[in-house]
């Protein structure tokens, strides 16, 4: 079986798996990781981005307003088009939002765009090396292989606990994670 495969079969396990974690844990699992913040070796505040929750995606909301009041320039990523890096518009949470690709609330495009030092990243599946399992369009592993190029970006895979695996396929432009934040616990990947 090939890479692309073995993520399509393993896309459908993840899918399930996460939507029965979300159905149990949705209303504490973003508080949790606010409660947490960000690895202190991440460093001082700076530029983040954070996702509004797509389908059963964990909740980074209260993670973003918590930061956001620490000092930290929140923003959310805009879909551009297929097979391009995505775009950051700043973003503040309460501020209102637009329907974007998918209907995912995103700044509308009045809003800065914002080039984020940390990207906090959705997915379906993970494991400790730090390769995640995404939606399979690549927008993740193009924008962390562009901005790494620029300078130094943090990755942080954010999701439940349960969508962990014990190996993610993956394959050379697969961008891995520099850590995993879930409700329980935050780790360094590798």
């Amino acid at each position: 079986m090939d890479i692309a495969e073995a993520k399509r079969a393993a896309r459908q396990a993840a899918a399930r798996q996460r939507a029965a974690a979300h159905a149990e844990l949705k209303d504490t699992a973003g508080p949790a990781l606010a409660a947490r913040g960000l690895p202190a070796e991440i460093g001082p505040a700076g530029a983040v981005s954070g996702f509004i929750p797509y389908k059963s995606e964990i909740d980074t909301v209260p993670l973003l307003t918590r930061l956001s009041r620490a000092g930290w320039r929140s923003s959310l990523p805009v879909v551009i088009a297929a097979d391009q890096p995505l775009l950051f518009r700043a973003w503040t949470p309460g501020e209102p939002l637009v329907a974007g690709v998918w209907d995912i609330p995103i700044p509308p495009e009045t809003a800065p765009e914002v080039v984020p030092d940390v990207l906090l990243v959705p997915m379906l599946a993970f494991d400790r090396q730090g390769y995640r399992l995404g939606y399979g369009g690549g927008f993740y592993d193009r924008t962390l292989e562009k901005l790494r190029a620029l300078r130094k970006v943090w990755a942080v895979g954010v999701a439940y606990a349960a969508q962990e695996v014990d190996a993610v396929p993956h394959g050379l432009h697969d961008a891995p994670l520099d850590y995993v934040m879930t409700e329980r616990e935050c780790f360094a990947c590798g």
